[in-house]
């Protein structure tokens, strides 16, 4: 099966993982956690470094958690995460979630997290994930929508940063705004009995102002984002670094707060 490929745009930088290792299950998945019991047998979907992972792990044992990703050399991170926390219910393989490498019915839950975004064929992977999830089990997935990203104080060069960013993840064959676009695409791809909900990641404390301003100047210019920036004629290195310049003064704001707002899904598989 062919699909359109994409490029994640994100890349695996020192600056993104130090993102996506901040994610837990309670601040990222909390929609899910009411479906998991132990001895259920789950396929996480995009795992990155792993902290997610390892949560469900430690939820549904003596059950599975099977984690993917596309990138072999993140796992390696999610597999010391694993082993880290004496968590022996975990197993990890590079996959495409547009054609997954399991047999039907394969799954209890089938989780995916800020994956949908990021894939040329988002219809088709939700198909996939309902053809590997167990009549009864649950699709679950949960994207940010970076259209509705909002913060305060205003920055012009903050709104240049948005749209900049809008270019080069659509020119990667990838969907910023997916969180919008979760009911759509899963109703697309089959599912009727579809729960949507949304949730927020706010960042307004000291600690977190100073956290998410830096991850995000140092990926605007030293991440795989800022190279397909760069290479792509989206922008140069020196407004890259005029954009890094304003999130390092916005985080220094006393008065200053940013909300991440995400879609989920829960679609029932019959």
């Amino acid at each position: 099966m062919t699909h359109t490929p994409a490029v994640y745009t994100h890349g695996h930088h020192e600056s993104v993982l130090r993102s996506h290792s901040w994610r837990t299950a309670a601040n990222s998945a909390a929609y899910l956690l009411p479906e998991l019991r132990p001895g259920l047998d789950v396929l996480d979907v995009g795992c990155g470094p792993g902290t997610i992972t390892a949560d469900l792990a430690a939820l549904v044992a003596p059950g599975r958690v099977t984690a993917v990703d596309a990138a072999e050399d993140v796992l390696e991170k999610a597999q010391a995460v694993a082993d880290e926390r004496g968590l022996d219910n975990v197993g990890f393989a590079v996959a495409d979630v547009h054609a997954l490498d399991f047999p039907d019915d394969s799954f209890d839950v089938v989780h995916a997290h800020q994956v949908l975004q990021h894939v040329g064929d988002p219809v088709q992977a939700l198909r996939e994930m309902r053809r590997v999830c167990r009549p009864g089990g649950v699709v679950a997935a949960r994207d940010s929508d970076y259209g509705a990203f909002a913060w305060y104080p205003e920055r012009p060069a903050l709104d240049g940063w948005l749209e900049l960013y809008h270019r080069v993840a659509r020119a990667n064959g990838g969907e910023p705004d997916a969180g919008r676009r979760l009911f759509s695409w899963a109703r697309q791809a089959g599912f009727t009995e579809i729960t949507t909900t949304a949730g927020t990641w706010c960042f307004a404390t000291p600690e977190e102002r100073e956290w998410w301003s830096g991850l995000w100047a140092d990926r605007t210019t030293a991440s795989g984002y800022a190279d397909l920036a760069v290479d792509g004629g989206h922008a140069t290195a020196a407004e890259l670094a005029a954009i890094a310049e304003a999130w390092r003064e916005w985080g220094g704001q006393e008065d200053a707060w940013f909300m991440v707002p995400h879609g989920e899904i829960l679609c029932r598989v019959s």
